[in-house]
């Protein structure tokens, strides 16, 4: 029985890729209905060709990773993109995002965009400085960080080289620019893009589904929805502080198991804000999150 990847999901129909690189348009059969399951995009599946030309989904290989939003299987890369102007870098929303990828299992590669439109601004060398700074904190902590503009082309082929053998999933704010990036990385592609409404100032909705797309030197990217609003409501306490890599390795030597961080006395994480070792930003973004996981909790 042949064997692909879900590169679409649409309207009922899957269309998978098989490894010769023939796509064939394809139904699930009912057996997933009833069991609860639905084939994903990048899901490695067996499938079955009728006489119409068309075939049938069989059966789902074992998954790596399963993401509900966006609904991908197999990602094994989030790209992080967030624009340095318009909208301007939000380091909590960063910080927030990269909570979200250390749970799903997800490593995490962060894309500043729209470097060209600094040059036009009356604040380009705060911005710049902004970005130096940004860099340098979340590639001590252990992101890999690129600086792009798809526009003047800056950053793409590292990017692409970076994206290569992986399956990614595009993901940040609305209007960042990431359809643009996808554009840039996939020759000929073309994604719909929208401006950021000057009397909003964020960007609309551009991608409306899933899918993925092959890139010249291997691997799939992701285009997906932009969203800016995520919660915490499918992490405990202890799973916040898990993902923050910074606080991960330091828990251990916190004296009481199941530290908050917060307020307990020998907190090893605490120590190291005092000392200079985490960053002031990252641990006030905790505390945030914290509070905002407690505040949902009274909610419900």
């Amino acid at each position: 029985m042949p064997e692909g990847i879900i590169y679409k999901a649409l309207s009922g129909y899957y269309f998978v890729e098989d490894d010769s690189g023939r796509t064939v348009q394809c139904r699930a059969r009912g057996i997933f209905k009833k069991r609860g399951e639905s084939p994903l995009v990048g899901d490695r599946v067996l499938f079955a060709e009728t006489e119409n030309g068309e075939g049938t989904v069989d059966a789902i290989q074992p998954r790596s990773t399963a993401l509900v939003r966006p609904p991908v299987a197999n990602a094994d890369l989030a790209v992080l993109v967030f624009s340095v102007i318009r909208p301007e870098l939000n380091l909590q929303l960063l910080d927030k995002f990269l909570v979200h990828t250390e749970h799903a299992g997800l490593d995490a590669l962060i894309v500043l965009t729209k470097m060209d439109a600094t040059a036009d601004s009356e604040n380009a060398d705060r911005i710049l400085r902004d970005v130096e700074s940004a860099r340098s904190l979340y590639t001590s902590i252990g992101y890999d960080t690129i600086v792009t503009s798809a526009k003047m082309q800056d950053g793409i082929d590292e990017l692409r080289e970076r994206l290569s053998r992986h399956i990614s999933v595009f993901a940040g704010q609305s209007g960042v620019g990431k359809s643009s990036l996808v554009n840039a990385l996939v020759p000929g592609l073309q994604l719909e893009t929208n401006e950021i409404s000057e009397k909003l100032g964020r960007g609309r909705h551009t991608t409306r589904h899933v899918e993925l797309v092959k890139m010249a030197g291997g691997g799939y990217v992701a285009d997906t929805p932009g969203f800016s609003q995520l919660d915490f409501a499918e992490l405990g306490i202890d799973q916040i502080s898990d993902c923050f890599r910074e606080f991960r390795e330091l828990a251990s030597g916190c004296k009481f198991r199941g530290c908050t961080h917060l307020h307990e006395p020998g907190c090893a994480v605490m120590a190291a804000r005092e000392s200079g070792g985490i960053a002031e930003s990252r641990y006030q973004h905790y505390a945030a999150f914290m509070a905002e996981w407690k505040e949902n909790r009274r909610r419900y």
